[in-house]
């Protein structure tokens, strides 16, 4: 179903795990809390149109027709089939409020304050977006579970991307990357919808239009919040900036503009309301959350059992920090406090900042060091981009992508 349907049919859609949210959303903003639970039901047509198609193929058929498209190859892309070639010419060619100018702000506040944007990531944002009901596809299909630093990396390498220099323009790695993840999205809305676990009657569409306006409203505009809460400094133009490379991104991921925002305003707010409408969090959002956590020293490299420990209770003290002790208590976090951790956080940073000038690598705490490297590793791990689509619902049985 699409937006355009959704609103000729003039019939609100709620699906019975958003019913509590709605009542409560609609006393705070009506309007918004309505078109939110409607794109519940809201998936990607074209994109859906697209994997259906290419799963008529041979795999590797369909990865050649993906790398032809993605790489403006049109020779080969001839032979691919309509819908696949509609596909690619709609994403290649911008929307008219699109100003890759408008961009430069943004790319120098992400490279300027790198680390603090990982570890808004990672201690914030991330943990918050499992607390919707986004994790219930994260957790059937167990992608967190069976290869949880893979998919970190991935993660990080897409926001990186997107951050360097005309990295969204169209033959950016940013671009690509964003694409790509449409695509995975439309796959694996297929293969849970063909699936025994999922229940759309109860939580709607897969990876619905709703979690993905959702998720990128939580990547900008609550990432700033968090970052600020870390002692990132930045002006009100490397903030429109930054909204603006995530509000491009998210609609070359296929995230409609009728839930996708148009600036930091209209993004706190989605975020606000689309939170009211979801469900407290269940079991799912509880393994997803501190699955992430305790998959950080991994990232980092660090295997030995005492260093993972101390790395892991470091990053749950400052998300839990970051989210507050009511969400992290609902997210299942070990006890603990948060009273001084961002202070002391802050004091860290700019203090490391100085050393790292004056005396490099000198009287370094073990944990905090650890924490930046878990970040760098995850900016710099050399991931390369593969085309390749999930070919089974569960992680663990599906072939590598």
């Amino acid at each position: 179903m699409s937006a355009e349907e959704t609103e000729q049919n003039g019939t609100l859609i709620v699906p019975a795990a958003y019913e509590a949210g709605l009542k409560a959303a609609r006393s705070v903003n009506a309007e918004l809390a309505e078109r939110y639970v409607a794109h519940t039901m809201i998936a990607d047509p074209l994109a859906d149109a697209v994997t259906e198609e290419l799963a008529r193929y041979p795999r590797v058929e369909s990865y050649l027709f993906t790398e032809a498209g993605m790489d403006e190859r049109s020779n080969e892309l001839k032979d691919a089939p309509p819908i696949v070639r509609e596909f690619f010419a709609e994403a290649g060619t911008p929307p008219p409020w699109v100003d890759f100018d408008e961009f430069r702000p943004g790319v120098r506040l992400f490279h300027r304050d790198s680390r603090l944007v990982l570890a808004g990531m990672v201690g914030g944002v991330l943990v918050e977006g499992f607390s919707s009901n986004i994790s219930k596809s994260f957790f059937i299909t167990g992608r967190l579970r069976d290869q949880g630093v893979r998919r970190l990396q991935q993660n990080n390498r897409h926001m990186v991307d997107i951050f360097l220099p005309h990295g969204l323009e169209r033959y950016g790695d940013g671009w690509k990357l964003s694409v790509r993840i449409r695509l995975i999205h439309a796959r694996v809305r297929k293969l849970l919808r063909e699936s025994y676990d999922w229940q759309e009657d109860n939580w709607g569409t897969p990876i619905s239009s709703a979690h993905l306006g959702l998720a990128i409203t939580a990547f900008s505009a609550r990432l700033l919040q968090h970052m600020k809460s870390l002692g990132a400094v930045y002006d009100a133009e490397e903030r429109a900036g930054f909204m603006a490379v995530w509000r491009y991104s998210g609609y070359l991921m296929g995230i409609p503009e009728s839930i996708l925002f148009e600036d930091e305003a209209d993004a706190l707010k989605i975020f606000e309301i689309g939170h009211i409408c979801e469900p407290e969090p269940e079991i799912e959002s509880v393994v997803m959350a501190n699955s992430l956590v305790n998959s950080a020293p991994l990232i980092a490299g660090i295997t030995e059992p005492h260093e993972r420990r101390n790395l892991a209770r470091y990053v749950f003290s400052v998300s839990r920090a970051l989210i507050g002790n009511e969400m992290a208590d609902k997210l299942g976090y070990p006890p603990g406090h948060a009273f001084g951790v961002l202070p002391w956080f802050r004091f860290q940073s700019r203090f490391y900042r100085v050393l790292d000038r004056v005396i490099p690598r000198m009287f370094r705490n073990r944990n905090f060091d650890n924490f930046q490297s878990l970040l760098e590793t995850s900016i710099y791990e050399d991931m390369g981009i593969t085309y390749a689509l999930p070919d089974h619902v569960y992680a663990e049985e599906s072939s590598r992508w």
